[in-house]
């Protein structure tokens, strides 16, 4: 109550500041985009990169350096508000925008959207954000630039921070305790896991394994050995009480390994939690259908057969769970245990809330994620919504750096 009495005497003290000035600037992400379908038909891997020819509309390569959009405002009062547009490693897969390249969408942003910008009030960040992410033609990775400079802009004109932003619009209460936070990790280094479990994070590795002969097996071997590799170093090197949740994202292998058979799927998932036992098991992806539909029958008949035999594996929903409208459906269907509310697929910022506020009314746990190939001020902001919206736990990001 106290913090809400605060916030709103800043509003009604508070002399708004407007936009004076929009500046653009293009950079890089903190990672890179892939053709996922491309990798999936067998492309050639030369040390960190794919050889061969793109499949999905907008790449140029297999492998591209993630391009971004700083959209920067300048306020009258002389402060200084940004968000990044970003796009996700996967761009144009299972239903997402087309790869975002910065040199193509500038000049929009420029001509069409900054001339928008310039001259708003500063005092209410839903009502902004709904307008600048109501056309959704418009990439997704810049309604969630723009949305993002908004949300800081709104903060700085009403000396608060972010997170107090969303409490005091949404008439909800920051969260008091530390949030979990998924350390994603770099699926080949052994060092970093280390680092990871003497610093205790809560859940850990996340690691990407796209590949079923390279990262899974034929004979569903590999993936069986990394997670036993993942406990031994856990009881080796963790102090005693250090007890995180193990997460894997596999991207859709399980449904290609066991070409959709739910029934094999759910008997390997279920050795897989006697490798990973005694810590809970948190599988993101195992099948990657062709189509939305397809994508929330076969989770939920995974689900059932894993409650049926009696196995402990939490399911993550990801690719065809992109938009506020495809996380309603899947929430209503009961499609999966969590859902990754992947925050670039979204658009604005303020679907990214309400998708959470859903979520959580509805029963349906919450990844609040996005991607490595995000931004230190993108995913600074999305602590900030975490940190109102308390999700059950973080996606450490950009990059997969970890420490970092």
């Amino acid at each position: 109550n106290i913090q809400k009495q605060r916030i709103q005497n800043m509003i009604e003290n508070s002399n708004f500041t407007k936009i004076k000035k929009v500046l653009c600037a293009i950079g890089r992400s903190g990672y890179i985009d892939r053709d996922l379908q491309a990798i999936k038909n067998g492309a050639e891997q030369n040390g960190f990169i794919y050889i061969g020819n793109p499949v999905l509309p907008g790449f140029k390569k297999i492998d591209e350096p993630g391009t971004i959009i700083s959209i920067i405002l300048q306020l009258e009062d002389g402060q200084t508000a940004f968000g990044d547009c970003v796009d996700v490693i996967f761009a144009g897969a299972a239903g997402r925008d087309k790869i975002f390249n910065a040199e193509d969408h500038i000049d929009y942003i420029i001509k069409e959207i900054s001339p928008k910008l310039v001259g708003r009030q500063l005092n209410n960040f839903r009502y902004l954000a709904y307008e600048f992410d109501k056309d959704k033609n418009i990439h997704t990775a810049i309604r969630y630039g723009v949305t993002q400079a908004l949300l800081h802009a709104v903060s700085l004109s009403l000396n608060c921070t972010m997170a107090e932003v969303i409490s005091s619009e949404y008439k909800i209460n920051t969260v008091k305790k530390l949030i979990p936070i998924l350390a994603s990790c770099n699926r080949d280094d052994f060092m970093q896991l280390d680092r990871m479990i003497i610093k205790k994070v809560d859940l850990l590795p996340h690691a990407s394994f796209t590949n079923v002969n390279k990262h899974i097996g034929l004979k569903d071997e590999k993936l069986i050995n990394y997670a036993k590799t993942i406990v031994n170093r856990i009881k080796e090197i963790g102090e005693k009480e250090y007890k995180p949740k193990i997460h894997l994202d596999v991207y859709g292998t399980l449904g290609e390994l066991f070409k959709m058979d739910f029934d094999l799927i759910s008997d390997y998932l279920g050795e897989l939690q006697k490798t990973t036992f005694p810590y809970d098991l948190l599988i993101e992806s195992p099948i990657i259908a062709k189509n939305q539909q397809e994508q929330i029958l076969g989770f939920k008949k995974i689900k059932e057969l894993l409650n049926k035999k009696g196995l402990k594996v939490s399911l993550i929903v990801d690719e065809w769970c992109n938009t506020f409208n495809d996380i309603k459906l899947f929430t209503d269907e009961k499609a999966s245990d969590y859902i990754q509310i992947k925050t670039p697929d979204l658009g604005g910022v303020k679907n990214t809330i309400e998708a959470i506020f859903y979520c959580k009314k509805n029963g349906m746990k919450v990844c609040l994620g996005g991607t490595a190939n995000e931004t230190d001020q993108s995913s600074r902001i999305t602590s900030h919504i975490a940190l109102a919206c308390n999700p059950d736990f973080l996606l450490s990001k950009p990059g997969l750096g970890g420490d970092e």
